[in-house]
C-alpha cells in the first residue's frame, strides 16, 4: 500500500541479517531485566523487535522486512499504518487529544455512533464506547444483566472474550482460568462449540435448549461467529440462526462476540450478516480503528435502555471514553474499508486461499484446514510442529502466529489490503517449510 492508502503488491520480504539481530538482542534483555516476565516470551530465536510497519510488511529494528500473514491479532485491516487513519489521528492529536469521557463529549464522538448505528446490522443502533475488547464484553455482560434482571451467564468451550475478570468468567479456555479459580464466580453455564459440518440445527440445538432450560438464572448467551484464539473454529451453517431462535424463545440476551471476526475479516463487514442474524448485543474492536485502541459494545435499543438515563454520575464510564483520536481512527477506517472495497477482496482472496490451502489436508502433519474469508487455521496433529513452522518462518521473512488451546493451529490472518502475489508467496513459505524434513 502506497502512502496514498492504494493497494501495492509489488513487495515481499527483505532478510538483511540475522533474524533475530543484534539489536532485537540487546532489547530483549530489556525486556527481560524490566518487563514483569509473564507477558513476553524471550528465546534465542524468538521474536523480533518491531521497528516500523507500512501496508502488509513489518520492519525490525535490525533492517530486516517480514511479510504479515497476522494483522498483528487481526488489527490492520486496512494495512499498517494506512495513512488516511494515520493522519486523521495526527489532525486530531494536533487540535485535541483527550476530552472528558461521560461529562463533555466531542463532535468526533457523535459522528462516530451515528456511523456505526449505520453499519452494524439490522436494529442496533446504541453504543458504549470502550478502549479493549475485555471492557466491551464486560459491558456486554453488565447490559445483559440489567435488562433480565439475571445474573449468570452462557458461554461455549474454547471461547475466548479477554482476559480481566468478567471476561475471564465467560473464557472457555482452561489455562488461562486455573490460576485464578478461586476469584471466578464459576456459575457461567459452558457448552459445546459445533465444529465442521455437523447436523447443528437439529441435534446440537436441541443439547443446548435443554442445557439451557435447566437454568432459570442465564441473562445472556455470548459466542463468537468464529472462534479465533481456539484455532479459527468455523461453526456449521444455521449455528447462529439457531441460537438466535433459542434465545428468542428463552428470553435470553444473545451477545456476538465480534471482536476478531468484524469489519471486514470473514468476507462480510460482520459475520454475523453470513446467516443474516442479528444480535441482540455485538461487541467490536481490534480493526475498528486500524490499530488504535477504542471498541465498542452496540446493541438494540430495547436492551440498552436498560441503563438509566444518566443524572451526572454514569454507572459505567472510563477516563478515556470516546477518546477524540480512536474516534477520528475509526471514522477513517470505516471509510478505508469501503473505499477499498475491504470486504469484497476478502471475499474473493478467501475463496481462492482455502481452494489452496485445502491441498494441505494431504500432508500427514496436517490434521485439518478451515476458515472464511481472510480468516483461517491449519491445524496440525502436533502442537510442535506447528511451533516450528511459526519460528522457521520468521527466519524467512513471513510473520504467522499460533493459536488453538494447545497452539496446534497455525492462524492465518493478512491485512485485507494484501496482494494475490503476496498471499500466494507467504503460502509457498509455508508450504516449503512443510516439505522440508526438521532434524529432530
Amino acid at each position: 500500500m502506497d502512502r496514498q492508502g492504494n493497494l501495492n503488491g509489488e513487495e515481499f520480504e527483505n532478510i538483511r541479517g540475522p533474524v533475530p539481530g543484534e539489536r532485537t538482542a540487546q532489547l530483549s534483555s530489556v525486556l527481560r531485566a524490566y518487563e514483569s516476565r509473564g507477558v513476553t516470551y524471550l528465546g534465542a530465536d524468538f521474536p523480533v523487535f518491531w521497528q516500523s510497519a507500512h501496508g502488509v510488511h513489518v520492519d525490525d529494528v535490525d533492517g530486516n522486512r517480514y511479510l504479515d500473514l497476522t494483522s498483528a491479532f487481526g488489527v490492520a485491516n486496512s494495512g499498517h499504518g494506512n495513512p488516511r487513519v494515520a493522519g486523521a489521528i495526527a489532525r486530531q492529536a494536533g487540535n485535541l487529544m483527550h476530552a472528558m469521557g461521560d461529562v463533555h463529549p466531542t463532535q468526533g464522538r457523535a459522528q462516530l455512533l451515528q456511523r456505526l448505528a449505520e453499519i452494524t446490522p439490522g436494529d442496533l443502533c446504541k453504543t458504549y464506547l470502550c478502549s479493549t475488547g475485555a471492557e466491551a464484553v464486560e459491558t456486554a455482560l453488565k447490559t445483559a444483566m440489567l435488562a433480565t434482571g439475571k445474573s449468570a451467564f452462557a458461554s461455549f468451550h474454547g471461547a475466548y472474550h479477554g482476559l480481566s475478570f468478567g471476561a475471564l468468567e465467560v473464557c472457555g479456555i482452561p489455562k488461562f482460568r486455573a490460576p485464578f479459580d478461586s476469584m471466578l464466580a464459576k456459575r457461567t453455564l459452558f457448552l459445546d462449540y459445533p465444529h465442521g459440518s455437523c447436523d447443528f440445527e437439529h441435534n446440537g440445538a436441541r443439547t443446548i435448549r435443554e442445557r439451557l432450560e435447566m437454568r432459570d438464572d442465564i441473562a445472556a448467551l455470548i459466542v463468537e461467529p468464529i472462534q479465533a484464539r481456539a484455532g479459527i473454529i468455523v461453526p456449521p451453517e444455521g449455528f447462529l440462526s439457531a441460537l438466535r431462535a433459542l434465545c428468542t424463545g428463552l428470553g435470553i440476551v444473545l451477545i456476538f462476540d465480534e471482536i476478531y471476526t468484524g469489519f471486514g475479516r470473514t468476507g462480510k463487514l460482520f459475520a454475523a450478516e453470513h446467516e443474516h442474524v442479528v444480535p441482540d448485543v455485538m461487541c467490536i474492536g481490534k480493526a475498528m480503528a486500524n490499530g488504535f485502541p477504542i471498541s465498542a459494545m452496540t446493541a438494540k435499543a430495547a436492551v440498552m435502555d436498560a441503563w438509566q438515563p444518566s443524572q451526572g454520575e454514569a454507572l459505567h464510564t472510563s477516563t478515556y471514553l470516546g477518546n477524540p483520536m480512536g474516534c477520528a481512527a475509526a471514522l477513517a477506517n470505516i471509510e478505508e474499508i469501503h473505499r477499498l472495497e475491504l470486504v469484497s477482496r476478502a471475499h474473493e482472496l478467501g475463496r481462492e486461499l482455502g481452494e489452496r490451502l485445502k491441498a494441505l489436508r494431504r500432508d500427514p502433519n496436517v490434521a485439518d484446514v478451515r476458515g472464511r474469508g481472510l480468516m483461517w487455521g491449519i491445524e496440525f496433529r502436533d502442537a510442535r510442529t506447528c511451533e516450528r513452522i511459526v519460528r522457521r518462518a520468521l527466519r524467512k521473512g513471513l510473520i504467522l502466529l499460533q493459536s488453538g488451546e494447545e497452539g496446534e493451529v497455525l492462524s492465518l490472518t493478512p491485512p485485507l489490503v494484501i496482494s494475490q502475489d503476496q498471499l500466494n508467496h507467504g503460502i509457498e513459505i509455508i508450504e516449503e517449510l512443510l516439505a522440508t524434513p526438521v532434524s529432530p
